[in-house]
């Protein structure tokens, strides 16, 4: 039932695929608590310091879930390596040159 490290899971959405990627390539996730400590809402800030608007809380939650993300010490949220297993990668687009 489980996900076993090294062995991918082929089942993850594209928003949490987009937010794995983005994690990948050295985003973080801040949670925003309300006054009792409640997480209601996640902050998504790439390694750019752009927001990515496809994480939302249930994206956060699943991902959390999963044990694809985790925080040390208090500080944001980042991928973990059973994340880093469970990620596709993309299909790179090159453009070759071609002699006429």
């Amino acid at each position: 039932m489980g996900y076993s490290a090294g062995r991918p899971s082929l089942n993850i959405p594209k928003p949490q695929q987009r937010t794995l990627h983005a994690l990948a390539q050295g985003a973080t996730l801040r949670p925003v608590r309300d006054d009792r400590g409640q997480i209601i809402d996640v902050d998504c800030i790439t390694g750019e310091g752009w927001r990515l608007t496809d994480c939302d809380l249930a994206v956060f939650k699943a991902l959390r879930r999963r044990g694809f993300i985790a925080s040390r010490n208090g500080g944001p949220y980042r991928i973990t390596r059973e994340g880093l297993a469970n990620l596709r990668s993309r299909q790179v687009n090159r453009t070759t040159s071609r002699l006429w």
